[in-house]
């Protein structure tokens, strides 16, 4: 690597590196453990929010030693994109040298984002979610709702996909995509239909500050997961109430978020990733308990990824590289 040029990879770059779906499971783990036993350092992320309601672009700064991973990640969330044609989720990761705090690389996030997100879903329901889920329901078919189905499916034996949005778009090219999984895709007409009788439940929309409160209670079965990629924007407060384990990915953000406005009418946390990861706190011990997991999305995530995604283009001569 040249000491005075940096590497940038575009989103197309950092899909054409071809890291799978199963190895950023594999170093959220490592990541999650690590912050389990308190060797990681991540403050809880500022924002702006240009323009006022749900937008937001968020500073993510994150340093992981074991995995010699230092930077941050500047991401932005608008939600009425999609009228524009542009992705909800768009963004920057800066790469450093842990050692020298020189940039390494500059990447595209939206891939990365997609991805870690879905592997921290992933994570959770190794210790939340029955071994035996075979059954998904999937509210909210954009990026989030495919990339969740894609890690849910390394792990447990779907055999079926029930899905839910509102734009006809969206399902045909999730269904699509899901299929080429090998997976029996159902499209349904009505929330509820996504969620009564399946053992696992993602919420993938735009993520607010109101709750609208579609999911009631009594419609998540006994024994289910769910994981709230979207906070509890899907659900109502008695819905929550019903649920037996209420876990996020990190209390600090988690409060940061309760004292801006969100997560109003939760249940009490019993435990956040790296805890469970860490097996400081205990998973499933039930098979009917009703287990959540509410991640946030963090930069430690991130920076769990982008330094087997820099080596790996580096290896593959994939990239441009640009002087400092």
């Amino acid at each position: 690597m040249p000491s005075n040029k940096l590497l940038y990879l575009s989103q197309a770059d950092v899909i054409s590196i071809g890291l799978g779906m199963a190895d950023v499971i594999e170093l959220l783990e490592t990541a999650f453990h690590e912050k389990g036993h308190g060797r990681v350092e991540m403050p809880p992320k500022p924002g702006i929010h240009p323009g006022g309601g749900d937008n937001f672009i968020h500073a993510m700064p994150a340093y992981i030693p074991a995995l010699g991973s230092a930077g941050i990640k500047w991401v932005s969330g608008f939600p009425e994109n999609a009228a524009k044609g542009l992705p909800y989720i768009s963004g920057l990761l800066i790469l450093n040298d842990p050692e020298t705090g020189i940039p390494l690389a500059v990447m595209d996030c939206e891939w990365i984002t997609g991805m870690r997100t879905a592997a921290a879903t992933a994570v959770a329901a190794r210790r939340l979610a029955r071994s035996e889920s075979a059954t998904l329901g999937v509210l909210g078919c954009g990026v989030q709702g495919y990339t969740n189905t894609e890690a849910l499916n390394v792990d447990f034996p779907i055999e079926e996909v029930f899905a839910y949005d509102l734009s006809e778009k969206s399902l045909a090219i999730y269904t699509e995509k899901v299929e080429k999984l090998g997976l029996k895709v159902t499209v349904v007409d009505s929330p509820q239909k996504a969620v009564q009788g399946c053992d696992l439940v993602v919420t993938a929309g735009p993520i607010l500050k109101e709750p609208h409160k579609t999911i009631k209670a009594g419609w998540l079965e006994k024994g289910s997961f769910a994981s709230l990629v979207d906070f509890d924007s899907y659900f109502d407060p008695a819905a929550l109430k019903e649920i037996d384990k209420f876990c996020t990915d990190d209390h600090a953000q988690f409060n940061y978020y309760q004292s801006v406005g969100y997560f109003q009418d939760v249940p009490p946390r019993h435990a956040d990733l790296g805890e469970l990861v860490a097996d400081k706190k205990s998973g499933r011990e039930a098979a009917t308990e009703r287990n959540v997991a509410c991640n946030l999305g963090l930069a430690l995530d991130d920076m769990a990824v982008a330094p087997t995604l820099y080596k790996l283009a580096v290896e593959k001569g994939i990239g441009t590289w640009l002087p400092l």
